[in-house]
């Protein structure tokens, strides 16, 4: 009999063995998500005690413990927890925690009346250890009183058992315990932190993150140090280091949304090749409800950076609609129309922007945003000249406005605006190679050769590498001076600056042609049409029929 009997008995014990194993676990996980108040002890602890539930059923702590960090997760409600309870009092009635916990969830639930009697069963089962429910009912006595639902005998009633529960708390070991755990755990903490600070304060870092790692592995507020050893990383401009530190106070504490403001701002400005990790930790953010609109405006930015144009444009438009009177959504919404190709909403987006004007030289910018698309999209010159224009006026300062005007003028042929206005350009801003170029290009088309030549020569004195003054240079020389000799040197700079320059290979080309060298021609002209090839500047049928006349 003894054998046929120990097959069955060793499971039952092994089983037990588990269960109290897991339980034990679950309870220093909880007791550590207590002090330190890290989302990882609270996941191992509601793990653990499922673990422990599923390896025996029959041990009413699980139920309780497992129910108040359910509630604490958001994954039940008070009635959920209250049902775990009654598993637990019915599976052990004269478990005093199993009544404190459902008397506690009586309390959120509003129903005080049942709050009392449990904790009354709880102080009738604990004797002279009943500090606590005794505690506990002293504050659902005082919310009847604070109803004005209530009489003399309950404030008796509250003062009797708040003072026996404050007297008894002396003989409460468990809560002595934890409290002691608490304090010397707070003193720890407080002992490294500061030691810390004081070595920041006196430029001592490397012996301030000494202190913090001690501190880190001393303490239970493991959240707390990799913070302070990412800031100082930070601080010492250490980013990697920073950004792992504040990733470790992430993962030990999800809830913390600082930590994740440092993950997002460092990773969008040191690491702009992690876009999907940035976007991820503004989405995260999100889930805070805080500042909604600021987070939709910096995905909106990532998303164009990715060139996700319908999520940029998304993003901008919810940032728009929490917060319309804010210039810099409506133009940065404006921004990623423009990108999607949507231009009569752009164009609404901008004129907002323009009409909320915060500072006028923003407002210029984004004014000569606008006029582009009237000119360019729209073609509708005279909207796009009063916007220029009106651009001006809030900045008399924006060279680039004002070439894009002239560019305007440039395109209607009125060559004379556009040449005035290209010299009040140089008269704001005589230090710019492009508005010599521009200028220098007008004046090309009113025959003021001298002149064209001067501003080119300029141009190229200020930016030596700015290929399309020496290509144009040369065109002037070539065809309006007659000089060929002179014009191959500007050519082959241009050519130099940008090998795939098309035009410049085909203007040498030309020079060469005029010249008399008929070989070197048909070799530009031939590097020309392989070149159009992929570019597309110009008509291969002219190219070829060049090469052919150079032999005819």
């Amino acid at each position: 009999m003894t054998n046929t009997l120990t097959p069955t008995l060793a499971p039952i014990y092994a089983s037990d063995k588990n269960a109290q194993g897991l339980l034990e676990e679950a309870r220093i996980a909880h007791e550590k998500f207590l002090i330190k108040q890290q989302d990882a002890d609270l996941e191992h602890a509601i793990e653990c005690y499922i673990d422990a539930i599923k390896s025996d059923p029959s041990i009413s702590e699980s139920y309780y413990r497992l129910a108040s960090l359910l509630l604490i997760k958001g994954q039940i409600s008070v009635d959920g927890a209250l049902e775990q309870c009654k598993t637990a009092v019915t599976l052990e009635p004269n478990n005093a925690n199993a009544h404190i916990y459902s008397g506690y969830f009586q309390c959120l639930n509003g129903d005080f009346e049942e709050a009392e009697k449990e904790f009354q069963l709880a102080i009738s089962s604990t004797g002279k250890n009943s500090a606590r429910p005794r505690l506990f009912l002293s504050k659902v006595i005082l919310s009847k009183i604070k109803s004005h639902n209530s009489s003399a005998k309950d404030f008796v009633k509250y003062l009797y058992y708040l003072l026996s529960g404050s007297m008894m708390i002396l003989w409460d070991c468990p809560s002595i315990k934890m409290f002691c755990k608490f304090l010397a755990n707070d003193f720890s903490v407080f002992s490294y932190k500061t030691l810390g600070e004081t070595f920041e304060k006196m430029k001592l870092f490397p012996s301030a993150l000494d202190a913090y790692s001690k501190g880190l592995e001393k303490t239970s507020k493991s959240n707390l140090f990799y913070q302070k050893m990412g800031d100082l990383s930070l601080e010492c401009n250490n980013i990697d280091a920073s950004m792992e530190f504040y990733k470790k106070a992430y993962e030990l504490n999800p809830s913390e949304r600082e930590i994740l403001i440092k993950l997002a701002t460092i990773s969008q400005t040191y690491y702009p090749e992690n876009i999907d990790e940035t976007i991820d930790y503004y989405n995260s953010l999100l889930e805070f409800g805080i500042d909604l609109d600021k987070i939709y405006y910096e995905l909106g930015h990532l998303y164009l950076n990715k060139s996700d144009k319908v999520h940029a444009v998304t993003a901008f438009k919810l940032a728009q609609e929490m917060n319309p009177e804010n210039p810099y959504y409506n133009n940065s919404l404006a921004y990623a129309y423009i990108k999607a190709e949507l231009y009569d909403d752009a164009i609404e987006y901008y004129q907002l922007a323009i009409k909320l004007n915060p500072d006028a030289e923003w407002t210029s910018i984004v004014c000569h945003a606008l006029g582009a698309i009237y000119a360019e999209v729209k073609n509708n010159y005279e909207a796009a000249e009063a916007t220029f224009n009106a651009g001006m006026v809030l900045d008399p300062n924006n060279v680039d406005i004002q070439l894009s005007l002239g560019d305007l003028y440039m395109a209607q042929n009125d060559i004379d605006r556009a040449i005035k206005t290209y010299c009040d350009a140089i008269s704001v801003e005589p230090d710019n190679y492009l508005t010599y170029a521009k200028t220098g290009l007008a004046l090309w088309e009113k025959d003021y050769l001298e002149e064209s030549i001067v501003a080119f020569h300029k141009s190229i004195e200020l930016n030596p590498d700015f290929e399309i003054s020496q290509n144009n240079l040369g065109v002037v020389y070539l065809d309006g001076i007659g000089d060929p000799k002179a014009s191959v040197e500007y050519f082959k700079n241009a050519i130099e600056i940008n090998p795939n320059y098309t035009l410049a290979y085909f203007n040498l080309a030309r020079a060469y042609q005029i010249i008399g060298e008929k070989a070197l021609a048909a070799e530009y002209f031939q590097m020309t049409l392989d070149l159009n090839k992929i570019t597309e500047e110009l008509s291969d049928k002219d190219i070829r029929k060049r090469i052919y006349e150079l032999f005819e």
